[in-house]
């Protein structure tokens, strides 16, 4: 029956069902988007995990990475070692953010140099493609991302250009990890060269000595050596807090206004449904329906508008997702198809379902009243 009466105003039902899939793939879109970045700058706080990252004093850092400049002398290492006892190791690096064009929200890829031998500072424990070896000591060659491997269709032997630099790909990153897929890692010389920057490193690693707490280092080095920010874990995790805690109220506010909006036209068409059909439910109240069966009836094609809505509203949303993602990346579409469930993760189109029917089914509280508490005798004067 509920189908029946949706059919019966097949215009109305149509539009009422495309703004929900408008609104539920404008919260899919911005959700995945929001979402994905906010994962990618979580998952950044993985690096470096017990250690302290040492960076030029005002240098603007997301999860320890610099995303402005500040450079510090590469011998500053030996400074570390030698006169801070606490140290046991030191690894510069050089980071560098590449971005391709105007309208990139982030880079297009990262260069990454290393003191060659180091290259476990970074990358940990993830290993290399079959066949991938790790470049040489000063040698114009570098490892890449599976990302980049798949979208340039590069593999081992392959050459890449870096400014004017031409090097030889030695190895592919197996990994999924957003930053190392998207990474171009290379020895620290030659990412100097490469960039100019002779004898400078915008972080310094550091790993505290067994038994030394990595808060009470920070503050021994910033105590020693002036112009630096001795950046632990939790604080590199406090620096990124407030821009994640802003793009994911940003994201909540706008799906609250496209719920409520979802809202408001499901009630509009409701109750236009409702008016016009007084005449069946005097007729049901007349035979005997008790009143519980027309709250359900409106209720369930309120919440069926908002199933209909809600299904062809994800497929639309996950697709404008992997657009948005790839005019932002240069990444081709492509190369997003089979991971769009990292894009856009199966529980919130889950919570975006559920959350949409919910809204629907709500929106047909009002309607649902207004249609119980008809006065049979006028209806059926008026009507008849």
């Amino acid at each position: 029956m509920c189908f029946r009466n949706l059919h019966r105003r097949r215009l109305r039902t149509f539009l009422c069902v495309l703004g929900i899939t408008l609104a539920t793939s404008l919260i899919i879109t911005i959700g995945a988007t929001t979402s994905r970045y906010v994962s990618i700058i979580k998952e950044m706080h993985t690096y470096f995990s017990g250690k302290v990252v040492i960076v030029s004093k005002g240098t603007i850092v997301i999860e320890a990475f610099p995303i402005s400049t500040g450079n510090l002398f590469q011998t500053m290492v030996d400074k570390l070692k030698q006169n801070i006892s606490e140290v046991k190791d030191a690894i510069p690096m050089l980071f560098i953010f590449n971005f391709e064009g105007t309208i990139e929200i982030s880079p297009k890829n990262f260069t990454v140099g290393i003191p060659y031998g180091n290259w476990s500072v970074l990358v940990g424990p993830t290993p290399l493609k079959s066949g991938g070896s790790w470049p040489s000591e000063n040698a114009y060659e570098a490892v890449i991302g599976s990302s980049l491997s798949d979208q340039f269709n590069l593999s081992v032997g392959d050459s890449i250009k870096l400014k004017t630099y031409d090097l030889v790909v030695t190895g592919v990153l197996d990994t999924s990890s957003a930053l190392l897929s998207r990474s171009i890692l290379v020895s620290l010389d030659i990412a100097q060269k490469i960039y100019n920057y002779y004898n400078l490193v915008n972080l310094i690693v550091v790993e505290p000595k067994e038994g030394v707490n990595p808060k009470e280092l920070a503050g021994i080095i910033e105590t020693r050596i002036e112009n630096v920010e001795a950046l632990t874990e939790d604080e590199t995790t406090n620096l990124a807090q407030p821009l994640i805690s802003n793009i994911e109220t940003w994201a909540l506010g706008i799906t609250t206004v496209l719920f409520i909006l979802s809202m408001i036209f499901v009630t509009a068409v409701s109750i236009m449904n409702v008016s016009e059909r007084r005449r069946d439910f005097a007729t049901l109240d007349a035979i005997g329906a008790p009143k519980t069966f027309i709250y359900k009836m409106v209720i369930m094609e309120t919440g069926l508008m908002g199933l209909m809505g809600g299904l062809s509203g994800i497929l639309l949303g996950s697709i404008l997702a992997i657009i948005v993602a790839s005019i932002y990346t240069s990444i081709p579409i492509s190369l997003f198809l089979p991971g769009i469930f990292d894009i856009t993760p199966p529980t919130l189109m889950l919570e975006v379902l559920v959350s949409t029917v919910s809204v629907s089914c709500v929106a047909g509280i009002i309607p649902s009243i207004a249609a119980a508490k008809m006065k049979i005798a006028e209806v059926l004067k008026v009507e008849y």
